[in-house]
């Protein structure tokens, strides 16, 4: 694994604050899981301020900027995908959470749903980490590791409504 870089890189240029989840990439221990730690508690802190429509709009305009975001600092740690890059866990966690069952043992059941699902990588989401080395490729194998999670959350929901 990728040694996260020095401090000063995640405030040399805005993109690398994004794409490195703003610090949380740092961690010297599973970066990826304390990006999604930091989604799941900045998701808890933002979630009021929109309506579900614009929790969809900033979802939007965070995976757009993530993508380029991300693309510009792999670049800059010349690793398109470095470990300490987050923000590819961040948005697609956020979008889990918008759309899991509210309480916090669902909440709980989607991170670690997630969290399993983006390091696995199943199909088709270990094609775009092995192939589409750029900012696009690195946000949709975690896009796609949030749709695993969501519809086993939906499968789990729907079993214990109907059964």
């Amino acid at each position: 694994m990728s040694r996260p870089p020095p401090l000063r890189f995640l405030f040399a240029h805005p993109a690398h604050f994004i794409a490195l989840g703003c610090g949380s990439g740092l961690s010297p221990w599973a970066p990826g899981t304390a990006g999604t730690l930091f989604a799941w508690l900045s998701f808890v802190l933002l979630q009021p301020f929109f309506s579900f429509a614009g929790g969809l709009f900033f979802l939007l305009a965070a995976f757009t900027g993530g993508v380029i975001a991300i693309h510009k600092t792999g670049l800059a740690l010349r690793e398109p995908d470095h470990g300490s890059i987050v923000w590819d866990e961040i948005v697609p966690f956020w979008l889990t959470l918008t759309l899991t069952p509210p309480g916090w043992s669902w909440q709980l059941a989607a991170f670690l749903l997630f969290r399993l699902f983006d390091i696995t990588k199943p199909q088709p989401a270990r094609w775009f980490d092995e192939r589409m080395k750029n900012g696009l490729g690195v946000m949709l194998d975690d896009v796609i590791a949030a749709g695993y999670a969501l519809l086993v959350l939906a499968i789990a929901r729907f079993v214990l409504n109907h059964g």
